[in-house]
């Protein structure tokens, strides 16, 4: 089990993890998941080490993005189209 990071050395940090952008973005977990599965949050992974690291600072503003286009009354789909 790892510890958490302080929210000081997350927000300091390039790269977060999904659990990190939770507390960020204090989203659900799930939405990001499904984002991500979606296509719609990027992110990279190591070979030797299966953990989806996101670029912090992209991916809270596209979050942030997707979450306004989703309260503009867009379809994921449409929020999709409007990403690329």
């Amino acid at each position: 089990m790892s510890r958490q990071r302080s929210m000081e050395n997350i927000l300091a940090s390039e790269y977060v993890s999904i659990g990190e952008l939770v507390r960020i973005t204090n989203s659900r977990y799930s939405t990001l998941k499904h984002y991500t599965e979606e296509g719609m949050l990027p992110f990279e992974q190591a070979e030797e080490n299966l953990t989806r690291r996101y670029k912090r600072e992209e991916t809270v503003a596209r979050f942030l993005w997707i979450k306004e286009l989703k309260a503009n009354g867009l379809t994921i789909p449409q929020i999709k189209e409007a990403l690329e």
